[in-house]
């Protein structure tokens, strides 16, 4: 007799990271390899959080605080909420899992765009429910159109704002309009993982101020971009508590490690860091929207720190052929490519070796 799976995972295909510097440079036989593919931050990590992970180290035999209570304080102190309304995970990818097999029953109707974060569908899937697939319009979540696939077996709808791959965004006013249109009933996950990078005025910075109102709503927000702690997998959502407390149930034990706790209460504060990373930012997008521009590229207008870009040739290709000379980036489907925004000395090795390319 053959074991048996279940059938919800026969179609899923594992998650697909960008990929590791040290496999290009033996790949290829490089010394330097720069990354521009997973959105990480070019300045790399607060030196508060790397103090903070060094007066761990002796701790290292103990289990983390399952409670994760210091960072849920730290938290909700900042964001003037109840640490009731807080819950750290490891990474957002974790708590997407969570929320799935909190909500999702087999049947039930899921509302996602069809090119943004892929473990939104893959978490569908594997809970058994029905995706209902949106398309962009013009590089963006097209709200309307998703209010408009709204049934009466609508569960849940996945919202990332800003959106990625693509970088674009909806305006507070617009969301607003969709939350007040949807029943209360249907869960909204808000995924604005690039909360920190957004410039434009019109876009919904104060999000916390909707959990009052909005009672289905969650927010999810990472450490792993402005902060710079994408290798310590941790993220966190705020929620109503009924709806923390049933994620709660679901979250395994010491999920949260304690060098990812230390180092992100540490992080959270360092605002010197956060408006340097916000700078840099800024600066490399306006320099590659020139170059783009004078290159005849068209691109995604981005509020985050990547660009979404039609590179013209196939996608793998350009991939493959960047990656020979020590730069990789992310295929996404077609021409189209995504990079990551980087210091101002890899934003200009990107577009000499785009330029070459071609």
């Amino acid at each position: 007799m053959s074991i048996k799976f279940r059938p919800e995972i026969k179609d899923l295909v594992p998650y697909k990271p960008g990929k590791p510097i040290e496999d290009v440079k033996r790949e290829y036989g490089l010394t330097e390899v720069i990354k521009l593919a997973s959105n990480e931050n070019p300045l790399g990590s607060s030196p508060k959080a790397k103090e903070a992970i060094r007066k761990c180290l002796e701790e290292l035999y103990l289990y983390p605080d399952g409670n994760i209570t210091d960072l849920r304080d730290a938290l909700a102190k900042k964001f003037n909420i109840k640490s009731s309304q807080v819950l750290p995970s490891s990474g957002s990818d974790e708590m997407v899992d969570i929320i799935a097999k909190t909500f999702i029953n087999p049947g039930d109707e899921v509302i996602l765009a069809d090119v943004t974060f892929p473990r939104y569908l893959t978490t569908t899937k594997m809970m058994g429910g029905t995706p209902v697939i949106v398309p962009l319009k013009d590089f963006t979540y097209d709200l309307e159109g998703i209010k408009s696939k709204i049934t009466d077996k609508t569960q849940l709808i996945w919202l990332c704002n800003p959106n990625n791959p693509t970088g674009t965004m909806f305006t507070e006013k617009t969301l607003i309009e969709f939350l007040d249109a949807v029943p209360k009933n249907i869960v909204v996950v808000y995924d604005e993982a690039y909360i920190e990078y957004v410039t434009r005025d019109d876009y919904p910075k104060d999000s916390i101020a909707l959990l009052d109102k909005y009672p289905n709503i969650l927010l999810l927000r990472t450490f792993s971009k402005i902060y710079g702690l994408a290798a310590l997998r941790v993220g966190y959502t705020m929620a109503s508590e009924e709806i923390i407390t049933n994620l709660n149930k679901v979250r395994g034990p010491f999920n949260v490690n304690t060098l990812a706790q230390a180092a992100a209460i540490a992080a959270l504060d360092d605002e010197e860091f956060i408006k340097k990373s916000y700078d840099i930012n800024v600066e490399g997008k306006e320099y590659l929207y020139k170059a783009f521009e004078e290159m005849g590229i068209q691109y995604a207008p981005s509020e985050t720190n990547h660009i979404f870009l039609d590179s013209k040739k196939d996608c793998q290709e350009v991939f493959t052929a960047l990656q020979k000379k020590g730069m990789i980036i992310r295929p996404m489907y077609g021409t189209f490519i995504r990079v990551s925004i980087g210091t101002m000395a890899e934003n200009r090795r990107f577009i000499e070796l785009l330029k070459e390319l071609l």
